[in-house]
């Protein structure tokens, strides 16, 4: 069973991360990083934040998870668009 010793805080998180403890909430609220409330503070496990920090490449601009659904749709419709194009004939 986990100890609130394996456990941070957001501002903890933050200082880990190097961000603002904003960008820490957004990115929980995203999805992107796991976290669980409790009353009114959210708490990280520390092995997932140490994963977390070892793949997150911070860049400004729309969040994660609308930039994933930009890619998937422009994938999409790049494919249906080599579909839809005459191919020449030999």
């Amino acid at each position: 069973m986990a100890t609130l010793e394996d456990y941070v805080t957001i501002i903890e998180a933050a200082k880990a991360l190097r961000l603002h403890p904003e960008t820490v909430k957004r990115l929980i609220r995203q999805g992107d990083l796991e976290a669980t409330k409790l009353h009114n503070t959210w708490l990280v496990r520390k092995d997932t934040l140490a994963a977390f920090a070892s793949t997150y490449k911070p860049s400004r601009g729309p969040g994660s998870r609308y930039r994933r659904i930009q890619e998937e749709a422009a994938r999409g419709i790049s494919r249906q668009a080599a579909s839809d194009t005459p191919r020449a004939k030999s």
